[in-house]
């Protein structure tokens, strides 16, 4: 495998242009909130291939300028673009391992409570906890009822649910 060797007035453009570079993407740098050493990365590799395909520029010093402004807008729009996450993916729903435990424990003693209560509690306490987030209008369709019978339909399901699971629950500290 060979490599190309930058040739001898490469070399000295490239070390013309160092300090140009420096200062220009330093300049850059803040406004674009890219850190100087990305740019001037950046824009020695766009001249390096340049080098590689079409040969020097014309006006080093004018182009190098052009390529940092370019590269800072770059950096501008990426930066704009990205979002980065508040935390970590895996903890947003947030707490230990044994609270999503115990939550994923609770979800289905409730689930299982709703399995048992009486007549069309169970499809109407389904409907109500779906992830749908389904319209009373929706849910009344869905189960064959007027809406203006679901709010005291939801009433005594919620009622009986309340009776399945209070033996289910630790009763409560005295207050007061």
């Amino acid at each position: 495998m060979t490599y190309d060797l930058v040739t001898a007035p490469q070399h000295d453009l490239l070390t013309s242009l160092r300090p140009l570079l420096t200062a220009e993407a330093s300049a850059e740098a803040h406004a674009s909130g890219a850190e100087p050493g990305d740019l001037e990365q950046a824009v020695w590799l766009r001249l390096l291939e340049r080098l590689d395909t079409d040969g020097p520029p014309v006006d080093p010093p004018g182009w190098l300028r052009r390529a940092v402004r370019s590269e800072a807008r770059r950096s501008r729009r990426t930066t704009r673009l990205e979002r980065p996450y508040e935390t970590e993916p895996a903890d947003e729903a947030g707490g230990t391992p044994e609270d999503h435990v115990l939550a994923a424990a609770r979800r289905r003693a409730l689930r299982d409570a709703v399995r048992r209560l009486p007549g069309r509690c169970p499809r109407l306490m389904e409907a109500l906890l779906s992830p749908k987030d389904l319209t009373y209008r929706e849910i009344a369709g869905e189960l064959g009822i007027s809406q203006g019978s679901l709010g005291p339909e939801r009433s005594r399901c919620l009622g009986c649910l309340r009776r399945l699971l209070t033996p289910e629950v630790a009763a409560r500290g005295a207050r007061g």
